[in-house]
């Protein structure tokens, strides 16, 4: 069965996912983890890296606001390394840009690795750190929409919300890797060694894994999409993006609306929580982390359900359902580690999983751009809004809790419910593909 542009399932000409399949999604998900670690351990050391690469004596409020301020920046350089992969892997093939994304991902993050802090060379730490974490952005706004319209390509019409959800269960798995090699640190090294060097190993390991996924690339093929369209010459004859502008709005319009929506759940809830847990709870960072460990997991297996339901009873149910229900879990485990500190673990777990809903967007956006631009659409409609939205998140959170404690939950909880309206909105293009 297959979703139709009215979120229910259909009939579909029938064919088994074959070896060659999961191989592609295997490697395609393992290389997306290796990367996306890359991208996103940086928040994880957020409270280390904003005491060595801004001034000691600004206020602790301003330092955080300042570290996730560099964090933010590599979201609003993801548009730029989005659009200009996507517009070459429109016209070139979807397979060199899925493996350029990760090379340009890997030298930055050993570099980060290897950077002096303020007490070295002052205010030259905190530019330099900006300069590789806008590469870091630049990279990955290729590698996520490339890799999920590499999969769908790939696997038969019915399978396609499976293959989505699996790749987005293997990007977030990259976060869990994060997760873990932090807690790591955490579990054996004491804040001060933390501070002198051990925050530098997840990112000279970072670099390590940037490499060894550039190997894993190249076993992958070109997709069958592209090599037929590329065959009966029906490539874009003009720049896609332009394309995609003038005549796909409205799958534009809701593929930014739910990638606000995708941006909260991840940034917020996952990337986020354990700093504010041990900021605003108390919580010491081995547990949060602990914790955040478990609920990344859960998303992982979040994601694959999400993805596969989205494929069977439509992408409509699946969102509006899973993102009330993200909205009211967030929202309760906040309330209730405010009052019992011993729930974190299972509260957080249940939340990860229903966070993985995420896995039934790239389902939509694959199916509302037909081949011929559906890397430019997807491409600039994730990484504008994950810019914007995914990019500010941080900062409007860090502010709203100067006068809200309560600002996460809310904010996550409105995003949801603009998620699960803009479900209501949902429409496939009009192509076998």
């Amino acid at each position: 069965m297959q979703a139709t542009d009215l979120g229910v399932a259909t009939p579909a000409p029938a064919r088994a996912l074959t070896r060659a399949d999961y191989k592609t999604l295997g490697l395609a998900a393992l290389g997306g983890a290796l990367e996306f670690y890359d991208f996103i351990i940086f928040v994880f050391f957020a409270p280390a890296i904003g005491q060595l690469f801004f001034p000691p004596a600004i206020p602790d409020w301003l330092r955080q606001l300042q570290t996730f301020g560099i964090f933010a920046a590599g979201y609003l350089a993801r548009p730029l390394g989005g659009i200009v992969m996507a517009h070459f892997g429109d016209l070139l093939g979807r397979k060199r840009m899925f493996t350029l994304s990760v090379l340009l991902m890997s030298l930055p993050t050993l570099m980060m690795g290897l950077l002096p802090t303020y007490a070295t060379i002052g205010v030259l730490a905190p530019v330099l750190l900006l300069l590789f974490r806008v590469l870091q952005g630049a990279a990955v706004g290729g590698e996520v929409p490339g890799a999920w319209v590499f999969v769908s390509e790939h696997v038969p019409s019915r399978h396609i919300g499976y293959a989505c959800g699996t790749l987005t269960s293997g990007l977030t798995a990259g976060i869990l890797l994060g997760s873990l090699v932090a807690a790591a640190v955490n579990r054996h090294f004491v804040p001060a060694e933390i501070s002198a060097y051990a925050w530098r190993l997840p990112f000279l390991l970072g670099g390590v894994f940037g490499l060894f996924s550039v190997w894993l690339r190249r076993w992958l093929h070109e997709t069958p999409v592209f090599a037929e369209m590329k065959a009966r010459k029906t490539l874009a004859a003009e720049i896609p993006l332009k394309a995609v502008l003038r005549d796909h709005g409205r799958a534009v319009i809701v593929s930014m609306l739910l990638t606000w929506m995708l941006s909260a759940a991840i940034v917020v809830v996952i990337l986020m929580t354990p700093t504010l847990l041990q900021k605003q709870f108390h919580v010491d960072a081995a547990t949060s982390l602990f914790a955040n460990s478990v609920a990344t997991l859960c998303l992982t297996a979040g994601c694959i359900v999400s993805g596969a339901m989205a494929g069977r009873i439509g992408a409509r149910p699946t969102l509006i359902v899973g993102g009330l229900a993200l909205a009211a879990l967030y929202y309760a485990m906040f309330h209730q580690i405010g009052t019992d500190p011993s729930m974190l673990v299972p509260l957080y777990a249940v939340t990860g999983f229903f966070v993985g809903t995420i896995g039934a967007v790239p389902f939509v956006m694959v199916k509302a751009f037909p081949p011929v631009v559906r890397f430019s659409g997807i491409s600039f409609s994730y990484n504008v809004a994950y810019a914007v939205f995914g990019g500010l998140t941080p900062i409007v959170v860090s502010l709203l809790m100067k006068s809200e404690p309560m600002a996460p939950a809310f904010y996550v909880a409105a995003l949801c419910v603009v998620g699960a309206v803009t479900a209501l909105f949902i429409k496939d293009a009009h192509t076998a593909r």
